[in-house]
């Protein structure tokens, strides 16, 4: 059996958790199979457009290049998130998704779904295991600091993060949302310390750039900096996650482990903060550009 499936879904309940995430309960049949690996698990969502439906994608093995093969108006739009919770005697899924401004499919379907619509979910199944291929948070065993950081669109992984570990785990919070009242989404967790700002007429990235420049001189043990290779993030997926052979951490200890997710601008500053001017260890820093402003939806 493959590891990964597309699992058709249909909204069970819809429940706005703050002004700007919204979560939505999913059932299906097939819900008893969705696997459920933890921490920051990527899933993909397909949404209907209005020139394609959920039916018209494919769901082979090799369904990407055949999805690419497609016309492009009959190509439905999907997006990657993250699974929230999974409770599959239940047959039952919880995705968080950011509630905004339409500007493209997802977007209005977030806005604009009810109790009984669907959609496909390509998730792990319950066969796979091992590390995930979806798992990007891969700490090292032995880490005397974690520093999470991201904007809203990495809040539902950090929220399931803080979640997770052990409650003995030491840490700092660092997230941007939309909205102050948006800090009620996190889950309180006893050894991490939150700073949770909302962004409101201020630039983008403004609030998660300069609180990682105010917390880090104390999270980083005294080193060298190191180049690191820049990146387009107009022409360039800024995506790495340091890790072994087989998905297995890259390093066994390190003093500080950095996960940083969200707008791909924002993320290429941090990263060469914490790497060029504070001597972080490359491999001890997994930076995810979820998405790229100004670069308009499928």
């Amino acid at each position: 059996m493959s590891d990964m499936e597309f699992f058709r879904v249909s909204v069970a309940r819809i429940a706005d958790l703050t002004p700007s995430f919204r979560r939505f309960t999913f059932t299906g049949e097939q819900l008893h199979r969705y696997g459920d690996p933890g921490f920051d698990q990527r899933i993909k969502v397909v949404f209907p457009s209005a020139t394609a439906s959920i039916d018209d994608m494919p769901t082979g093995e090799d369904w990407y290049t055949t999805w690419r093969e497609l016309p492009v108006d009959r190509r439905p739009p999907f997006r990657t998130y993250t699974t929230r919770a999974v409770r599959g005697d239940l047959r039952e899924v919880d995705v968080d998704m950011v509630a905004h401004d339409v500007s493209g499919p997802a977007s209005a379907w977030i806005q604009n779904a009810q109790v009984g619509d669907e959609l496909l979910i390509l998730a792990p199944t319950v066969e796979r295991e091992g590390v995930s291929l979806g798992v990007d948070f891969v700490p090292p065993a032995e880490v005397e600091h974690v520093l999470l950081a991201g904007d809203e669109t990495a809040a539902p992984a950090i929220a399931v993060i803080l979640e997770q570990l052990p409650r003995t785990a030491r840490g700092t919070v660092v997230l941007e949302v939309p909205d102050d009242r948006d800090a009620a989404y996190l889950p309180d967790h006893p050894g991490f310390a939150v700073h949770v700002t909302g962004r409101g007429s201020r630039q983008r990235n403004e609030h998660l750039v300069q609180t990682v420049r105010d917390v880090a001189p104390a999270l980083c043990a005294p080193g060298r900096g190191s180049e690191v290779e820049e990146i387009d993030v107009d022409s360039e997926i800024l995506w790495d996650v340091p890790t072994r052979r087989k998905g297995a951490t890259a390093l066994r200890s390190a003093p500080l482990y950095a996960w940083l997710a969200g707008e791909s601008a924002g993320i290429k500053t941090l990263r060469r903060h914490l790497v060029s001017e504070h001597g972080v260890d490359r491999r001890a820093v997994a930076f995810m550009g979820y998405w790229r402003l100004g670069r308009s939806e499928i």
